[in-house]
């Protein structure tokens, strides 16, 4: 479920403390709201604006509702970059009480239900632990500049509960794909299907329309047998699509269907890379980080992973963690423009490791790093 927005800075979103709306919070001299008017303030450096993220050098002014009033062309000081706020369009947060357990087991052996490694770790957990760690794993997505995740919510209705509370509090919107069951759905933001291989489906599907929500499922990660009848559900989005076959790829652009792809997780579970050039020619993609347990949700990582693990250039590989993934989830956020909400990240551009860089476009995608992220700002 979408949960209440405030601005937080990387320090104040750790795990030590749970930052409450009123906060007073003080940053360093350079970042403080400059005020225009008693109830705007500005972010100032080079902007990333619109879907072609553009880099422009001025201010970004917020309104007293928290979005984009204006974004005005200017010489400033500073060499802060501006960039949306990241959507991770593919988690499984639940299993974060595992982190690196299972080295060397297969796909199956890992996360198949009833009795991979996961599910066996996720029925033997305290709710409390459970809480707790997905908790500090939404507090690291925030801290690296995430504004919503897509989470794939194992547990039925206890499951969408438990991450409700590990969410409470914090800014950012974690969206429950539920399963388990049609009541789970309706308790959460959409149902997220394991694979059209495990169940038929046809009833979720049904109701997940009726409720006006969207469906998602995993499709073609260990082979291509499941993508058809997936396809056959009308879904609003596949995941992982690994395997395509040439008719797979013309179906999902005749259905116009998205495809949220996580290449770190399909090279830990040995299954393959995705086709990203052919599926990106055919259809939107976004991007994900997948399974806790496996790897960091931290879409600087996934993107760097991309960048290098394919010919996307770097501004569609930020469409992939930003825009893309906003619309998949209908959330108004993803890209600088007047009027959206003012769902920022802010990185230092003198930072070490990116001072010097000279597109900054390419700079986020394949350099740049949680330690480098200044400022987090989430409907401020």
């Amino acid at each position: 479920m979408r949960h209440s927005d405030m601005r937080v800075s990387p320090s104040q979103a750790g795990t030590a403390g749970v930052p409450r709306i009123g906060d007073r919070r003080t940053y360093p001299e350079s970042l403080k709201a400059q005020t225009t008017e008693e109830t705007s303030m500005e972010r100032t450096g080079t902007i990333l604006r619109g879907r072609e993220f553009e880099p422009i050098e001025g201010r970004i002014v917020i309104d007293d509702d928290g979005r984009i009033e204006a974004i005005e062309e200017a010489s400033v000081e500073g060499s802060d970059i501006i960039l949306p706020a990241f959507v991770n369009a593919h988690t499984h947060i639940g299993d974060s009480i595992a982190k690196e357990a299972g080295g060397g087991l297969s796909l199956e052996e890992l996360v198949a239900p009833p009795d991979g490694l996961k599910h066996r770790l996720l029925r033997q957990a305290s709710p409390e632990e459970l809480i707790d760690a997905m908790r500090r794993s939404l507090q690291f997505m925030q801290r690296s500049g995430t504004a919503a995740c897509l989470d794939f919510r194992e547990g039925g209705i206890e499951g969408v509960r438990h991450l409700e509370q590990a969410a409470e509090g914090l800014p950012i919107d974690a969206l429950s794909f539920a399963r388990g069951s049609i009541d789970a759905m309706h308790a959460g933001d959409g149902f997220g299907a394991s694979g059209a291989n495990d169940a038929e489906f046809g009833d979720e599907r049904a109701a997940t329309r009726a409720a006006d929500k969207p469906f998602g499922i995993h499709a073609g990660e260990v082979d291509a047998s499941d993508i058809d009848p997936a396809l056959d559900l009308e879904p609003e989005f596949l995941v992982h699509v690994v395997h395509p076959e040439r008719d797979h790829l013309e179906r999902i652009a005749e259905q116009a269907v998205p495809v949220v792809v996580c290449p770190r997780s399909n090279v830990v579970t040995d299954v393959g890379l995705s086709p990203y050039t052919a599926l990106n020619e055919r259809t939107t993609l976004a991007l994900g980080t997948d399974n806790v347990m496996l790897n960091s949700p931290s879409m600087f990582r996934e993107m760097a992973f991309l960048s290098k693990c394919s010919e996307l250039p770097a501004d569609e590989i930020l469409r992939m963690a930003t825009i893309n993934g906003a619309e998949i989830a209908g959330l108004e956020c993803g890209l600088i423009e007047p009027g959206r909400r003012a769902r920022l990240t802010i990185l230092d551009g003198d930072s070490h490791n990116l001072a010097g860089a000279r597109d900054p476009v390419r700079a986020v995608v394949r350099r740049a790093g949680v330690d480098d992220v200044r400022e987090v700002l989430l409907d401020p």
